[in-house]
């Protein structure tokens, strides 16, 4: 049941619910304006709520500390009697999820500057200590107008957060993850560009570029999987966009773009057909990097410890994986390799 208005706030219609409590669409008699009001049901258990609670303002705060035209601003925060609650600002338009998801094909232009405009609310979160860690395109808001901006930090990082991640929880949205996500290494900016990326490559083919029948078999995708380049999925696709999607969905962080901000000149770049950069498909399947034919798999040396390969056991739970082929790695990693039959597959892991 809706409730007719919390705090001050009329509701107007219920917006989704999730986990935590329910969006709702509300107006705001004293500012006599529309706004989304996001809720957290205190009714949850003792420990549902501590953990919800912490995650809530932890939003909260890391929206209080980014005001930008391409991120949702927030205007207030407060408790009732049976809400904890955050009002911001109410977009008309949809998620590019739901853009993706009608089958209509957004134009090439509009799909450089979506992923602009995103990048540009990425870099001033980033250079304001805000990593966002849950870029999709659910997350992704677009206004009538074409004006895009970010929504939902509610895992999002900030140094002075004292919330943190259970050992061993993943948190985000598969698909979307990095590398470093998906192997439990710490995050810093840079898991946002690769997730960006990500996000770029569906919108210019129709389909992410790590897919596969369970969460495990997506996640072990990420860390060893290099996609085809865009273009070779959609001739639309410029030859520079390969090189930027190339260098967003880098493995090792440290060969990504150092800033959303030179993702963003990258994207301007494109945009206006300047071509000062050449395209490197250096992490692309078939490529240097993966010498084999498409598909690639491979033990990858971010694997590089006895918990990393325990992880990496429990997320393919063996399941739908072709045979991994052996490959040479450094003397400090574990030495020795224990062979796991399970039906007709072969895995061999690291230890």
């Amino acid at each position: 049941m809706i409730p007719e208005r919390i705090d001050r706030y009329e509701i107007l219609a219920e917006l989704g619910r999730g986990a935590m409590g329910v969006v709702y669409k509300a107006r705001d008699p004293l500012l006599d304006r529309t706004v989304a009001i996001k809720t957290l049901n205190l009714s949850l258990s003792d420990k549902e709520l501590a953990e919800y609670e912490a995650r809530f303002y932890q939003e909260a705060k890391a929206m209080g500390k980014v005001t930008h035209p391409n991120i949702i601003s927030l205007f207030d925060v407060g408790r009732s009697e049976d809400h904890a609650y955050m009002t911001m600002e109410y977009l008309e338009g949809q998620e590019l999820r739901q853009i993706l998801d009608s089958g209509s094909r957004l134009g090439m232009d509009h799909i450089i500057d979506i992923a602009r405009q995103a990048a540009e609310g990425l870099a001033y979160a980033h250079e304001h200590d805000v990593v966002h860690r849950d870029i999709k395109p659910s997350n992704i808001l677009i206004s009538k107008s074409g004006q895009v901006k970010i929504g939902d930090f509610g895992i999002a990082r900030i140094p002075s957060s004292a919330v943190r991640t259970m050992t061993g929880m993943v948190m985000g949205s598969p698909q979307y993850m990095s590398p470093e996500q998906v192997t439990g290494k710490s995050v810093d900016h840079r898991t946002d560009i690769f997730s960006l990326g990500v996000v770029l490559y569906e919108m210019l083919t129709g389909s992410p570029p790590f897919n596969g029948e369970n969460v495990h078999s997506i996640m072990y995708q990420i860390v060893n999987f290099n996609p085809q380049p865009p273009s070779t999925v959609n001739s639309a696709a410029p030859e520079m966009l390969d090189y930027i999607v190339a260098k967003a969905l880098a493995k090792d962080a440290d060969k990504r773009y150092r800033s959303a901000r030179e993702m963003v000149e990258d994207l301007k770049a494109c945009a206006t057909g300047e071509t000062g950069i050449r395209p490197s498909y250096t992490h692309f399947a078939g490529t240097d990097e993966m010498t084999d034919s498409f598909p690639a798999y491979a033990i990858s040396n971010d694997f590089d410890s006895l918990e990393a390969t325990r992880q990496l056991a429990v997320l393919t739970e063996f399941e739908n994986l072709p045979e991994i082929r052996k490959k040479s790695t450094p003397f400090a990693l574990w030495a020795g390799f224990i062979l796991f039959a399970l039906s007709a597959v072969a895995l061999v892991f690291l230890l």
